[in-house]
């Protein structure tokens, strides 16, 4: 009976919702919101802008290694275990994959921007 309840006015909210916004009148542009915000970039123009392959990969190679930082972070808590031993193996491997890893971008010329 709960769960009916809820999900009965968890799609009432929701609806009355949608019925509100379409309802709204539609507010026209004007000066403030077609200038460009912050980046440079036209508002009202094409959102599809070209832009280079170098700042693609080295965004996912940010996004790599953040990661494997981000995993990093609970060993602190990890060294309450009962094996300490497998505890700062696994963490010692994580950090020379780490290394190893921006070693090989470094070598291979993956964080330089220009060419």
């Amino acid at each position: 009976m709960n769960l009916m309840m809820a999900l009965l006015t968890n799609f009432s909210l929701a609806t009355l919702l949608v019925i509100i916004a379409f309802w709204l009148p539609q507010l026209n542009a004007y000066s403030e919101k077609t200038s460009p915000y912050e980046c440079g970039f036209d508002p009202m123009g094409s959102a599809r802008l070209p832009f280079s392959m170098k700042f693609f990969l080295v965004a996912i190679t940010f996004l790599l290694f953040d990661l494997e930082i981000a995993l990093l972070l609970p060993l602190p808590w990890a060294s309450q275990t009962t094996n300490l031993n497998t505890m700062l193996t696994m963490a010692l491997f994580l950090i020379f994959l780490l290394a190893a890893s921006l070693a090989y971008e470094w070598t291979q010329k993956g964080l330089e921007w220009t060419e």
